[in-house]
Formats: structure tokens, C-alpha cells, sequence
């Protein structure tokens, strides 16, 4: 997937905002959490929470490592459009999405009710 079609998709999951920080990443949101950025400035980049136990299995890939601006060990950066499939893509968005609200606070959750 391309930064566009990672927006399209990431744009119709349920109450997603995006938004520009730090320069020009283009950033996901789910509660003001982000859960996807993409560098709109520099060669294909797209950060992503992940579980723990996907993260030793998908930084074995080529192309896909730690991120190294994001302190925990649960998040990843995709170097490349063609390191994932398709499916990969949304399965991975998806879950980062899902992660990312699961840890929202019970308030915030309660207003996408």
C-alpha cells in the first residue's frame, strides 16, 4: 500500500481524525492516539503498534524493524510500500487501531458510543 491508500483505509475505520505533527508526518488518530504516522517528506516510511508476540516475527522481515522514535518495543516502521501484502496492510492497521483504543481511557472510550 501506498501513504494514499494507507489514508483511505485508515480513514474508515471508526472515529479516525488525522492530523500533521512534527514537520509533515501525517499521523492517525483514534482519541488523539496515534496509532499509524507516515513521513510525507522522506522515502515510504509507516509506523505501527503491534502486538508483543507479532513484534520479533514481523521485525524478522526485511524491511520492517523496531521504530526507533517510539520508546516501547510494540511499535514498528515499514520501510517499504511492497514489504506487505495487501491484506497484511489492513490486518496490521487494524490491530494497531485496536491496541491503540483499547488503552484509551474509559471516558473517551464511552464517547465513541
Amino acid at each position: 500500500m501506498n501513504v494514499e491508500e494507507i489514508r483511505e483505509f485508515c480513514l474508515s475505520l471508526p472515529h479516525v481524525t488525522e492530523d500533521l505533527k512534527w514537520g509533515n508526518n501525517l499521523c492517525f488518530l483514534i482519541g488523539e492516539k496515534i496509532f499509524c504516522l507516515t513521513d510525507l517528506d522522506n522515502d515510504f516510511a509507516a509506523v505501527l503498534k503491534v502486538r508483543e508476540e507479532d513484534f520479533e516475527d514481523l521485525t524478522a522481515r526485511e524491511g520492517i524493524k523496531q521504530a526507533s522514535h517510539f520508546a516501547r518495543r510494540k511499535w514498528i516502521v515499514v520501510t517499504g510500500e511492497g514489504v506487505l501484502s495487501e491484506v497484511e496492510w489492513m490486518n496490521l492497521l487494524t490491530r494497531s487501531y485496536d491496541l491503540v483504543r483499547a488503552n484509551l481511557t474509559k471516558k473517551i472510550q464511552d464517547q465513541f458510543l
